[in-house]
């Protein structure tokens, strides 16, 4: 009778971290290239020291008693819980390690997982876990990442021959200034409470809810924010719409919000504020004063609307992914 592999999930323990380097170090080989991460991920011993403070929960999974998977979580960043990776070492029996990892996280975090969404961004070739992961009780949204690089020549042809839409009357265009802080929160929970992101980062839901997003915007917890960037639409001096920019991480700048007020759509104000902020962009590039490769954004692949903003300034879609997430009570058993 062939034997049959059982396998054991602990928590990473300290009298593990050396052994553990094995299989997190072929994590971090394939961090961009294979997981399309935006950052090159904690080392080994980084990682290690945050399982220690309690910003990552680590549970590993190990085949006589060498660590050959492992998933790690956290519910530091947002609101809900974040699940961030499950990687495993080779190609044999991923699917059935997965499962084991993800059931230990659920059986672990049952109460938690009764009080807030979990969240899992299926980046790359994480993306083979999909069909099994609703077994669960996930649901999934798909995710486009449209991306303007500024070494692209067609993209900066298309961005340069834009014509400038002008805008309407009582309307005008102006740079960040942290006095339009609530009224920056009160257009994003406008703008998203009833839109898919709510979904899978209930936070949209509240007023105090996205008071907590954009303060992490401007504090610099989601990237460096870029303020003289971040374009601000008034309409007879009162802000009604806002595109935020920030850096996530080394040369990459990223659009995380665009928002219009519902009373002010249909004036072309989405195109004007992220063309205005990649021209900024752009220019502060060409000066010298700002060194970044490229500027992203993210929207779901079937909103086309904003699909085509984006295209129309020379964004060009990158990739995209499932974000998968288990709403609050939402498991299967």
């Amino acid at each position: 009778m062939a034997n049959i592999m059982v396998y054991k999930t602990e928590h990473l323990k300290p009298e593990q971290y050396k052994i553990f380097a094995g299989v997190y170090n072929d994590f971090m080989n394939k961090a961009v290239s294979e997981y399309k991460f935006e950052l090159e991920p904690l080392t080994c011993e980084e990682f290690c020291k945050a399982v220690e403070d309690n910003l990552f929960q680590c549970i590993v999974l190990t085949e006589d008693n060498i660590p050959t998977a492992f998933l790690a979580a956290t519910t530091v960043i947002s609101d809900g819980i974040e699940l961030n990776i499950i990687h495993c070492l080779g190609e044999e029996n991923i699917i059935p390690k997965k499962k084991v990892l993800l059931e230990r996280f659920l059986d672990e975090n049952r109460q938690l997982i009764e009080q807030k969404t979990t969240t899992y961004p299926m980046l790359g070739k994480q993306d083979d876990f999909v069909c099994d992961i609703t077994h669960y009780g996930f649901k999934l949204i798909g995710l486009a990442v449209e991306r303007f690089q500024f070494n692209n020549l067609p993209s900066i042809a298309v961005l340069k021959n834009l014509n400038k839409i002008k805008l309407p009357e009582d309307y005008r265009l102006e740079n960040w200034n942290n006095k339009y802080k609530d009224n920056a929160i009160e257009i994003i929970h406008e703008s998203f409470s009833t839109a898919s992101d709510a979904l899978f980062d209930p936070r949209f839901l509240t007023k105090e809810g996205c008071t907590d997003i954009i303060e992490k915007i401007l504090d610099g917890t989601y990237g460096e924010f870029l303020p003289e960037a971040t374009k601000v639409v008034l309409y007879k001096n009162n802000p009604i719409g806002v595109c935020l920019v920030n850096i996530t991480g080394g040369l990459i700048a990223n659009l995380p919000l665009v928002g219009i007020k519902k009373d002010h759509h249909q004036k072309g104000l989405g195109n004007i504020l992220v063309q205005a902020a990649v021209e900024h962009c752009f220019e502060m590039v060409q000066k010298g004063l700002l060194n970044i490769s490229e500027i992203n954004a993210s929207t779901e692949t079937d909103n086309f609307a904003a699909i085509k903003m984006y295209r129309r300034v020379g964004f060009k879609e990158d990739y995209h992914y499932p974000q998968a997430y288990l709403p609050a009570g939402g498991r299967k058993n």
